[in-house]
């Protein structure tokens, strides 16, 4: 069979462009593939009516009464639904609910389920439940492959021990963890926890806390800016800041740990405790407190920092031990100082190994080696009191083997010792001291402050030493069966100038500096920044040109020398 002759003539003129077609590379293929298609979301039997449908170009099912769906473990009930069938999406409407592996339901108002992507929002009166807590809502957006429920409308989380409220949360069901942040609220049993930032646990029912956080109970406050809190056996651990404050006392460390059943507390790095009622406060490297009994325990550099009108004293030793007082409406209690005790006060200081502040009584008991410095008296014994009137020092108490030494103006070192003395303060200032038993005197005579005239020794039962304004030894009167002698200078031997047990000890007498230490010493001025050098720019630069000499005035001249003078005739 031929083909006609036109036929035969069109392909002859094709065949040139259908070869050069064969020869063009194939297209390629659109660079964006199509997401992958979720598990189909079946409609369950009992739907009551379905009516079928195209509106706005899209088809939908239209599902009244009875409405249930499933897709793997997750099923979803309404009123009424529309299923959008190319999408693989529903919005339900009226009652519903959505349930997860029969342990976490969702219920509201409306919902719209993403089948493909399986996600989930569930807007008007949102619930969540499952076993360990119960979420309200007005809307939550929920991701069923990360099981993480996020709302960001205020949400209030109840369980059967406690209840959380905040402005944005999330919830991993799979973890069982919530996080909540801003104006989260909290209500324990016992305590009322305010943060911006915080996690909840609901299986452990710890509660961990991100920024400044309160914790409020009847008895005090705990505060802290990083965290977490036990509300099931109420232990705390506290970082950055971490405080506990009651109504006598503030506790504060860079952390600290307190278990609310043992009323226990330890806080460790730059501690501090403040006794709000008496202007105390006490620092230290650890501090270990127990409410219960009424007890603190600092050491590390202890210092305490007592204010009282103008005057400050600061205590420091390795330990301190504040005991508040047992008796109901009186203030005070009892310091405890051990070892290597310092204390300073603008009129006094002084040093021991062990130290008992009764602050009820207004009483200092020093033991064991201990020394004094009041001006340029150094007072030292086996045992001593200081009595406090008012805030200053009324009364000195020294017991067994005491001794004072003062220095005058010629370096001479005034002694007096005895059995026992007792020191009398009149505005902070040693005005009189009285010995007591077995007491000796030396004490040199200077004429105008200025030159030696003796040494007064003498032997008396009692003594009574008065000093002047300015703190020096004035006179000594001999009270009872007294033995005095006079010893002019040249007749004065070194054996003279002490007595039995003389020892000078100026060199350890403590200073505001060494007292405070490093938890009361202040900042550190920041070094300032070497101003930098302005800069020079580049320019063109001519020489100088020399500067014209000043004009010279003609030099005087040199004056004759003069004559040499003539001898003296002999």
């Amino acid at each position: 069979m031929s083909f006609p002759k036109s036929i035969f003539l069109l392909l002859l003129l094709l065949l040139p462009v259908l070869g050069w077609a064969q020869q063009r590379p194939a297209a390629k293929p659109a660079t964006q593939p199509t997401p992958p298609k979720g598990q189909r979301v079946e409609l369950l039997p009992g739907t009551q009516e379905l009516i079928g449908g195209t509106f706005n170009g899209v088809e939908i099912r239209k599902l009244i009464g009875n409405v249930s769906f499933k897709q793997g473990d997750t099923f979803m009930y309404c009123d009424s639904a529309y299923q959008y069938t190319d999408r693989n999406s529903i919005e339900a409407f009226s009652n519903v609910r959505i349930v997860q592996n029969d342990t976490l339901t969702i219920t509201g108002d409306r919902a719209t389920y993403d089948g493909d992507a399986r996600t989930a929002r569930m807007t008007g009166n949102v619930v969540m439940r499952d076993p360990r807590m119960t979420l309200t809502t007005p809307v939550l957006d929920y991701d069923l492959n990360r099981k993480l429920a996020v709302y960001s409308g205020g949400g209030h989380l109840t369980d059967p021990e406690n209840t959380l409220d905040s402005r944005l949360g999330y919830y991993n069901t799979d973890t069982k963890v919530f996080s909540f942040r801003r104006d989260v609220r909290v209500q324990t049993k016992d305590y009322l926890i305010t943060g911006d930032t915080l996690q909840y646990n609901t299986v452990s029912k710890v509660v961990y806390f991100f920024g400044p956080t309160r914790i409020k109970g009847a008895r005090g406050t705990l505060y802290a800016e990083n965290g977490n809190y036990n509300s099931r056996t109420r232990v705390s651990n506290f970082e950055r800041n971490a405080k506990i404050e009651t109504p006598e006392y503030l506790l504060g460390g860079d952390k600290l740990f307190y278990d609310e059943a043992r009323e226990y507390g330890l806080a460790t790095g730059r501690v501090s405790m403040v006794s709000k009622k008496e202007n105390l406060t006490i620092r230290g490297d650890v501090g270990r407190y127990w409410r219960g009994q009424g007890r603190a325990k600092l050491y590390g550099s202890a210092v305490m920092r007592n204010i009282a009108d103008r005057d400050t004293l600061y205590l420091a030793a390795d330990t301190l031990v504040s005991v508040e007082s047992k008796v109901p409406n009186k203030p005070g209690g009892i310091i405890y100082a051990y070892p290597k005790v310092r204390i300073f006060r603008a009129d006094l200081q002084g040093r021991c190994d062990s130290l008992t502040y009764n602050r009820a009584d207004s009483v200092i008991y020093l033991n064991t080696q201990p020394v004094l410095w009041s001006e340029q008296n150094q007072l030292t014994a086996d045992s001593m009191e200081l009595r406090m009137r008012r805030q200053k020092i009324d009364q000195m108490r020294l017991y067994a083997n005491s001794f004072i030494v003062g220095q005058d103006t010629l370096l001479n070192f005034n002694q007096v010792r005895g059995r026992n003395m007792v020191g009398y303060f009149q505005a902070g200032k040693l005005k009189k001291v009285d010995v007591l038993g077995n007491a000796e005197s030396l004490y040199y005579a200077l004429e105008g402050d200025t030159t030696l005239t003796g040494l007064n020794k003498a032997v008396s039962a009692t003594m009574t030493l008065r000093f002047s304004p300015d703190s020096k030894l004035q006179t000594i009167s001999f009270q009872t069966n007294p033995d005095a002698s006079f010893i002019p200078p040249h007749e004065l031997k070194d054996e003279d100038r002490q007595l039995k047990g003389f020892v000078w000890r100026a060199a350890e007498r403590p200073t505001r500096a060494t007292t405070m230490g490093k938890h009361f010493a202040p900042p550190a001025k920041p070094k300032a920044k070497p101003k930098a050098k302005p800069k020079t720019t580049k320019s063109r630069t001519t020489k100088a040109k020399p500067k014209a000499k000043p004009a010279t005035t003609p030099k005087k001249p040199a004056a004759p020398a003069a004559k040499p003078a003539p001898a003296a005739r002999g």
